[in-house]
């Protein structure tokens, strides 16, 4: 599908069409269960999830809000990973209050499995990172979510943003330092 007819799609999607909103998400679905795949992945892989859950889960969250406006692909890509790290986050908190005792079950554990989940604390750190980010810089915080999440390369994001790719780069590049600041504290280079 061409990124004219997706714009169509998100044009009509955003003008009350539940028709067009389905038609975007099954013609984007490939792209976005491979960003979900993406997603599991980088969380660590260790969550009961699967790619086709989180993709189901994440429709069904933005669906549940108020119509937030995508002028193009990219923002709608980036705004579906954001959704992806939330569902995410919120399911390795719910994993981790169990584990405490929240609903008390006696199960076998993998010790390997259990020693791959990604802290819960440190995936909401980088969510709040993020955030921080998009309050500050939108449009660098939509190249992490396009790059980082969705995997497109900067050559991709630079004709999705009708930029060169030597200045999606540089704003890679600044992205990452306020990344590692806000996680880190500041630089000693």
């Amino acid at each position: 599908m061409t990124d004219a007819s997706i714009a169509s799609l998100i044009a009509s999607t955003e003008a009350g069409d539940t028709g067009a909103a389905e038609t975007l998400f099954a013609s984007l679905y490939a792209e976005l269960h491979r960003l979900a795949k993406r997603e599991l992945h980088r969380s660590g892989g260790a969550f009961s999830l699967s790619a086709t859950t989180l993709l189901h889960e994440a429709y069904l969250d933005m669906a549940s809000r108020d119509a937030p406006r995508f002028p193009d692909r990219a923002r709608f890509m980036s705004y579906s990973a954001r959704v992806m790290r939330g569902v995410i986050i919120d399911h390795a908190r719910n994993r981790r209050a169990q584990k405490r005792g929240g609903q008390f079950e006696l199960t076998a554990l993998d010790t390997e499995v259990a020693e791959s989940t990604p802290d819960p604390a440190e995936l909401s750190r980088l969510s709040d990172a993020l955030d921080e980010l998009t309050a500050v810089e939108p449009p660098l915080a939509q190249l992490v979510d396009l790059r980082f999440f969705c995997g497109f390369s900067f050559g991709e994001i630079a004709a999705m943003q009708q930029i060169s790719e030597r200045t999606v780069q540089r704003n890679w590049e600044k992205a990452r330092i306020f990344l590692r600041r806000t996680l880190n504290g500041p630089l000693d280079e």
